[in-house]
């Protein structure tokens, strides 16, 4: 079971396979993926979030392996506005927020509650994010959130071959 979350402004729900339909209007946006991981498909197919959600995201909340929310205004609670997920799996946090919602400190609120809920209620002692370097807003995130840099790398994302911060 993976607990509902909240932040001042948001709901942090659970991802079910509902919220796929939303997701595939939102998502398929070239600011919202290049800096994602290569395996990401671009271009974005027509079934991409409900194929990514019933084949990968959700078998790997039922097995314990990541857990997925969608995020919600809470003052408009039926519109997703973006994602945020932790796995296990190398990467352990990963984000993204549709393009209106963006520059509002809204993903910083998410990765707050979701960070504090990777170490407190999951109980790991170490988060890894690898993120482009030229991904300076996420980067940005991270660094408000207390993480900082331990190794440098080149990367495969959407966009191609970058160099990467862990």
């Amino acid at each position: 079971m993976i607990a509902r979350l909240e932040t001042p402004r948001l709901e942090l729900r659970p991802l079910e396979l509902a919220d796929a339909e939303q997701t595939q209007q939102l998502f398929p946006k070239w600011e919202i993926v290049q800096f994602l991981a290569h395996h990401v498909p671009w271009p974005y197919p027509d079934d991409g979030a409900a194929t990514y959600y019933r084949d990968s995201a959700l078998p790997a909340m039922a097995r314990g392996e990541a857990w997925h929310w969608s995020l919600r205004l809470k003052s408009d609670p039926h519109q997703l506005i973006g994602s945020i997920s932790l796995m296990k799996a190398e990467g352990n946090r990963g984000f993204w927020l549709g393009l209106p919602w963006q520059r509002k400190g809204l993903m910083s609120e998410a990765v707050e509650v979701a960070t504090d809920y990777w170490f407190n209620d999951l109980g790991f002692s170490v988060m890894r994010v690898p993120k482009a370097v030229v991904n300076t807003a996420s980067r940005r995130i991270s660094e408000k959130n207390g993480m900082r840099i331990v190794a440098v790398e080149e990367r495969d994302y959407v966009a191609g071959r970058l160099p990467a911060e862990i």
